[in-house]
């Protein structure tokens, strides 16, 4: 869900970027610093971890969440059974089902001495309710705002009007993913909080991948978080708001969220999480980890403040070398795929040398942004004439997906950011292949050496992009032009243009195409 990109085209339209920073916020030095605490080691939980750790000395350990279901529910047992910190980062944390469900273990978690710490991009933050503000009352929950607008939940012109006045510094954000447990375990991925990420959703149900990690790259995890939790672009929620502290306004926070959290009891999504509660081992039980050599790689949050490319300040070399390491092949997964002219050549001189590349995106019918489509169209064709091979999901057409991986949900959109190198290298995290997460946003994630996960990933890869899931796009040599190959009912169909995508969409990309916003993309 990336509402960055639609303004960031729109307002080029209008022509904002004629309009450069006119007012600021100072940066947001005047607040207490405060660091993540030593791992934990006096729970049960902790002791199973460090037990499976001591086992594969400088390994970290990982359990793969495919299914939504499972993704939320890890989140909420491992929030349950906190006994001294809980570290949360996000792009969204929204203000819905989900969001409500997570908000009640957090404050129960609170409630028993656990201190929470909560950080998130103010690009799609809003807080009518005014939970957050009472979260953020109680003595052991802080919550900060990455990058925030000046004020609080602003209409769609007061928003508009402080993206064109504040352009350069608005325009990017914090697209970070991480959740951390007593230093000892964490989930690490694509996903952010909200019901579309968890099949919770009536609209868009995202299909996306995290990782739950133990080990020594849990430490670096909470390196990372730190260094965003302290850096001048995180505001205190209390600094931006007129809320008080009052005990009265979290009593009345508890009310709401007990009434919404009896409310998810009841529906009839709760009882397909219970219907669907996987057999294999979760967050919060006993089974097998995929283990390998691991680094959490972070972009530094200044990356936002510099007007220019500084690589030292993003991972993005470090995923090159990834990439350029590769023998036989590289499987990559993004929702939005814009690689550039330089992206789009480096893919094809991995080719040149013998390297089978293939890539899994969203179609223009499937995506949630027709912005990014509009810029992947721009590469879709020197891509396929150099011999990178582009998978395209599909949105459901109503028959069930393999559970292990796609979902049952309709309305499917892809949104996960993976790369399996040779078969043995992993990234996941919330890097996305395009230049807004390479330039404009901050990113992270995690690189692994083990041919366990990354054989659960390509799996992962390989059934979406079978025909039943995904169309192939093709270019015949002689005509250029591009064909979409797939399967219906196990009958093999062929499309000469944009499949099963609706005309509001296609008249959108046609629009955007004309505008040279890749950059911004």
């Amino acid at each position: 869900m990336r509402t960055d990109r639609a303004i960031v085209a729109y307002a080029f339209a209008a022509l904002c970027l004629l309009l450069q920073a006119c007012g600021s916020l100072p940066p947001s030095t005047d607040k207490p610093e405060s660091h993540h605490l030593p791992p934990a080691s006096d729970t049960p939980s902790a002791k199973y971890t460090q037990a499976e750790v001591d086992q594969h000395q400088h390994q970290s350990g990982f359990r793969l969440l495919t299914l939504s279901t499972n993704a939320l529910l890890s989140r909420i047992a491992l929030v349950d059974h906190a006994k001294h910190s809980i570290d949360l980062q996000y792009y969204i944390f929204a203000s819905d089902m989900t969001g409500h469900l997570l908000m009640q273990h957090l404050l129960t978690a609170a409630d028993r001495g656990v201190r929470v710490r909560i950080l998130i991009d103010d690009n799609n933050f809003t807080d009518e309710d005014h939970l957050f503000d009472a979260l953020n009352s109680h003595p052991n929950i802080k919550v900060r705002l990455f990058n925030p607008l000046q004020t609080r939940n602003p209409s769609a012109i007061s928003r508009a009007t402080q993206f064109v006045l504040d352009w350069r510094r608005l325009n990017r954000r914090m697209h970070n993913k991480s959740l951390i447990v007593d230093n000892s375990v964490a989930i690490i991925g694509g996903r952010n909080i909200g019901d579309p990420y968890f099949d919770a959703g009536s609209d868009t149900h995202f299909r996306d991948l995290d990782v739950v990690a133990i080990g020594p790259v849990v430490q670096q995890a909470s390196a990372a978080f730190d260094d965003y939790w302290n850096c001048d672009a995180a505001y205190p929620l209390k600094s931006l708001t007129n809320a008080d502290d009052s005990a009265q306004r979290l009593a009345a926070a508890r009310q709401i969220l007990q009434g919404k959290v009896r409310a998810f009891k009841e529906s009839d999504y709760a009882q397909t999480v219970l219907d669907e509660l996987p057999t294999g081992p979760t967050a919060d039980r006993r089974g097998a980890w995929f283990w390998g050599e691991a680094e959490l790689v972070a972009d530094q949050p200044e990356k936002i403040e510099t007007s220019r490319d500084v690589p030292a300040l993003r991972i993005g070399s470090k995923l090159k070398a990834m990439i350029d390491g590769a023998q036989h092949q590289i499987l990559a997964t993004t929702p939005y795929f814009i690689p550039g002219d330089e992206g789009t050549e480096h893919l094809i001189s991995l080719v040149q040398r013998g390297v089978t590349v293939k890539v899994l995106t969203n179609s223009l019918a499937s995506t949630d942004e027709t912005a990014a489509h509009a810029g992947y169209v721009h590469y879709r064709k020197r891509l396929l004439e150099g011999g990178v091979m582009l998978y395209e999901l599909r949105p459901s057409m109503g028959q069930a997906q393999p559970s292990t991986t796609l979902g049952k949900s309709s309305g499917v959109s892809l949104h996960a950011k993976t790369i399996v190198v040779d078969g043995r290298q992993v990234f996941i995290g919330s890097l996305n292949m395009d230049q807004r997460s390479k330039l404009l946003n901050t990113e992270m994630g995690i690189i692994v050496d083990s041919p366990g996960l990354a054989q659960a990933v390509t799996d992962f890869f390989n059934t979406a992009a079978l025909p039943a899931n995904a169309f192939q796009v093709t270019l015949d040599p002689s005509s250029h032009r591009l064909s979409w190959h797939a399967t219906d009912d196990g009958k093999d169909v062929v499309y000469h243009e944009e499949p099963d995508a609706n005309t509001k969409k296609r008249v959108e990309v046609s629009f955007l195409r004309m505008l040279p916003i890749d950059g911004l993309l």
